[in-house]
């Protein structure tokens, strides 16, 4: 009887064990399921978006690299020198500073050569709103604004390089028109004489324009042709400073438009390039011609592929030379890979 007693014990111990082990196992499980569904995304503060959102408003990739800092406008800039002295577009240049077309800076504006950050003020430029008073004054009425304005066409015959347009005299009134100044201008017919036919106008001659050597190469839209007539001298090198080929030649020799456009920069505010044009081809495309003896063309002047626009020269060189570069989004690329074969 006590055998069976302690096995009746056994067996009531062992379920008990058996009912222990399987409770301690369902609430471990249930623990285990709590764990993994405690993970809470917080904001960062009080009705902030959670971090991790913060990449869906990334701001836009530059065309070039990012110089960073900022700079201080001169009497003889224009954004796009601005851009290119600093290596970047000048689209990106003008969106960093809330800058529209035409792209009209002033003497002593503050420009940022990279993307504000959270952390920055408003650019000083930017118009004050009704009401509220500009952290910048603007430019004095006295003091031009050194941005690109469209220049329009010469209208008087005094321009230069101007045709001179050929009025017709105006008829005269029936009712003050003399007879004697009838019967002079009058032609009449005779029988088998055939009337004299009226002498022909001649149209007025075209303004000529010199054009350069060999033919013209099409690239993104955009007809290339050489720039001087001279020797190559040297080539495209991406590491150098001044990134571009040299085209040998004469002082005075005629420096041509690479393509249509309309000039940019007109000055000799770059160090290293001396008397330079910069000529703006479509929103992608600038070409730049440097170390001239004179240039001929002014700002906001458009010009026509083949025209001349400068003297070739030494200004900032140490021989007589063309310094030719193109930038396509702001980056210098080679010349040869876009003018035609010679």
């Amino acid at each position: 009887m006590k055998n069976l007693f302690r096995l009746g014990m056994l067996a009531r111990m062992d379920r008990k064990l058996c009912w222990l082990t399987a409770l301690a196992a369902s609430l471990l499980l249930a623990g285990c399921g709590t764990m993994r569904s405690s993970v809470v995304v917080e904001p960062a503060g009080n009705n902030a978006q959670p971090a991790y959102r913060h990449a869906d408003r990334a701001a836009p990739v530059a065309r070039t690299p990012v110089p960073g800092g900022s700079y201080v406008v001169l009497k003889s800039d224009t954004l796009y020198s601005i851009a290119f002295r600093n290596g970047v577009d000048f689209r990106d240049l003008a969106q960093w500073n809330g800058i529209a077309a035409p792209y009209t800076i002033w003497p002593g504006q503050r420009l940022l050569l990279a993307p504000p950050s959270h952390t920055q003020a408003p650019p000083s430029h930017v118009p004050a709103q009704a009401g509220v008073a500009a952290t910048v004054p603007k430019p004095p009425a006295a003091v031009p604004a050194t941005g690109f304005e469209p220049v329009p066409p010469p209208t008087t015959a005094a321009s230069a390089g101007a045709t001179p347009e050929t009025h017709a005299p105006a008829a005269p009134h029936p009712s003050s028109a003399l007879p004697a100044a009838t019967a002079t201008t009058s032609v009449v017919p005779v029988a088998g004489v055939p009337a004299p036919a009226p002498a022909a106008v001649p149209p007025p001659a075209p303004v000529p324009v010199p054009a350069a050597a060999g033919g013209s190469r099409a690239v993104n839209g955009v007809h290339w042709r050489w720039p001087a007539d001279g020797t190559l001298i040297s080539r495209f090198q991406s590491g150098d400073a001044i990134p571009g080929i040299e085209i040998g030649g004469k002082p005075g020799d005629p420096v041509r438009a690479a393509a249509d456009g309309v000039v940019v920069y007109s000055g000799n505010g770059l160090v290293g390039y001396g008397e330079l044009v910069i000529i703006k081809h479509n929103e992608s495309f600038l070409s730049a011609y440097g170390h001239n003896r004179k240039r001929l063309v002014k700002e906001g002047q458009r010009v026509s592929a083949g025209q001349q626009i400068a003297e070739m020269g030494s200004t900032g060189a140490t021989r007589n030379e063309l310094e030719f570069q193109i930038r396509k989004d702001g980056n210098p690329v080679d010349p040869l890979g876009y003018l035609p074969p010679r």
